[in-house]
């Protein structure tokens, strides 16, 4: 069982940054490939960014450039950075261990409101 904290959630105005981060219990964090999810009112939930436990990243397109994924596996977190925010940004931001079989077991945060004002 993983646990995950998220933090760093808020509102913000358009143009503007937030950070958030995400904790994970265990002593296996440096293993994990992770990810940041996001979904909005009456939306699908879609993936913003991911890193795997070697450190690569990748990015939708609607983010890349504006979001960085990082993680400290000292401190079992992984961090967003959101620049340049938009009000098509709002939404939930969910943490997630993103197994790396088919089938493989999902855990998830409670998830942290951005919410980004125009």
């Amino acid at each position: 069982q993983v646990q995950l904290v998220e933090s760093g959630g808020g509102l913000v105005q358009g143009g503007g940054s937030l950070t958030l981060s995400c904790t994970a219990s265990g002593s296996l964090f440096s293993t994990y490939t992770m990810g940041w999810y996001r979904q909005a009112p009456g939306k699908q939930r879609e993936l913003v960014a991911k890193i795997t436990n070697r450190g690569n990243t990748n990015y939708p397109d609607s983010v890349k450039g504006r979001f960085t994924i990082s993680r400290d596996n000292a401190k079992n977190t992984v961090h967003l950075q959101m620049n340049s925010l938009k009000p098509e940004d709002t939404a939930i931001y969910y943490c997630a261990k993103i197994p790396v079989l088919r089938g493989g077991q999902w855990y998830w945060g409670q998830g942290t409101q951005v919410t980004v004002s125009s």
